[in-house]
């Protein structure tokens, strides 16, 4: 079953939709003239249930099918924008300066709203669908906010899926895996504590910049020499500030950074490994650290029922040989695995064709992707909840 008739007519809607959306980046959880548009859509299709402000600013709208009572299913989309000053040079470029839909997930958005319009025209399934508008995925934890308010639970939702798109993926294409399918992303923050002196005067210090260089080297030790290379690991020193004259030794340097893992036993070991070598480091110079460790967004883990049947609905849309079933992990975090903790579900990527990656100031989403991800969702609807 390819793109659905009605999906591709829907196509110029839609993409006035998105590009609206574009036009009017929010980020994080002040995302309410996007929840507000999003409910306000959700309403005029017709869905049995609307409700807002959960998890602060997320949205979820419930469609009830025409066969009866059954199972419920939710399907996610994320709402918020990045701080990221657009060069697309799009015609629907953002008007918030520093503001941009980077990531697409005006595409998200908009494609989620396509198939919960179509599924409350038709509503060709037994039981409900819950269509899911979240706030806040970028480094804000959205999802866990949604879920701590109870949404699942309240809906009686028994599976869960997600959606992003993938610049490179040709159109049409899509690419899944079983089990870890995006990575555990947590970040550290190290205060070197030294001893200050002039330059001159360098044995009179305790230097901490020094310290510090032998911690960022350090760390890296923990992938290359002490985890199993087929247990993927990235440690990243990503920023180091310390000291405001170049003839001056400061009293100390600060450090952050990320851990990224696809395993929670190589998660726990790089946390503890991280701290046992930056304060040993830090001794061994004579200079003190304080860390502070942060866990972030779990492993976004796809259920192996769910992964299969998700499989076999992209490849009735796309057609034979257009679902990768054994994509390479992306290091990259994402907070639907908070959904997925709770409930059975798949995270799936869809085809965005030859785009800017990713967090690129010059990225848009690509709008022919929109029927593929619209009938990719009714497609799930109907057979997940067939009458």
């Amino acid at each position: 079953m390819p793109v659905l008739n009605r999906a591709a007519e829907m196509q110029e809607v839609v993409a006035g939709w998105r590009r609206h959306l574009h036009e009017h980046p929010e980020i994080l959880y002040d995302v309410h003239q996007t929840a507000a548009f999003v409910a306000d859509k959700l309403r005029s299709f017709g869905c049995d249930v609307v409700e807002t402000g959960i998890g602060r600013t997320g949205v979820v709208g419930i469609i009830k099918g025409r066969h009866g009572e059954g199972n419920v299913i939710g399907f996610r989309a994320d709402m918020d924008a990045l701080p990221i000053l657009e060069t697309s040079g799009k015609p629907w470029t953002s008007k918030t300066p520093g503001k941009a839909h980077s990531c697409g997930h005006d595409g998200h958005t908009a494609m989620l709203l396509g198939a919960a319009q179509y599924l409350a025209e038709t509503r060709n399934f037994r039981g409900s669908v819950a269509v899911i508008f979240q706030p806040a995925e970028e480094g804000g934890a959205g999802a866990l906010a949604m879920v701590e308010d109870g949404f699942l639970d309240k809906h009686n939702i028994s599976q869960v899926y997600g959606m992003h798109n993938s610049p490179g993926l040709p159109l049409g294409q899509f690419a899944i895996r079983k089990g870890s399918v995006m990575a555990a992303a947590d970040t550290f923050e190290i205060t070197v504590t030294g001893r200050g002196s002039h330059a001159a005067q360098p044995h009179l210090s305790v230097d901490p910049v020094l310290t510090a260089g032998h911690i960022v080297v350090a760390l890296q030790s923990i992938v290359s020499r002490q985890t199993d290379p087929l247990k993927s690991l990235v440690v990243t020193v990503a920023s180091i500030h310390g000291g405001d004259a170049n003839n001056v030794i400061p009293d100390t340097v600060k450090l952050g950074g990320t851990v990224r893992t696809l395993l929670p036993e190589t998660r726990d070991f790089a946390e503890k490994r991280l701290k046992e070598l930056v304060q040993a480091t830090a001794l061994a110079h004579g200079a003190t650290a304080d860390i502070a460790y942060r866990r972030g967004y779990p492993v976004t883990f796809n259920h192996e029922a769910e992964t299969e049947f998700a499989t076999g609905i992209a490849a009735k849309v796309g057609g034979p040989g257009s679902v990768d079933t054994d994509m390479a992990p992306h290091m990259g975090a994402e907070d639907f695995s908070y959904m997925l903790e709770r409930r059975p579900g798949a995270f799936i990527f869809i085809g965005n064709g030859d785009t800017a990656n990713l967090h690129n100031p010059a990225y848009d989403f690509n709008d022919e992707a929109l029927p593929y991800g619209i009938s990719y969702w009714v497609n799930l609807a109907e057979t997940a909840l067939a009458a």
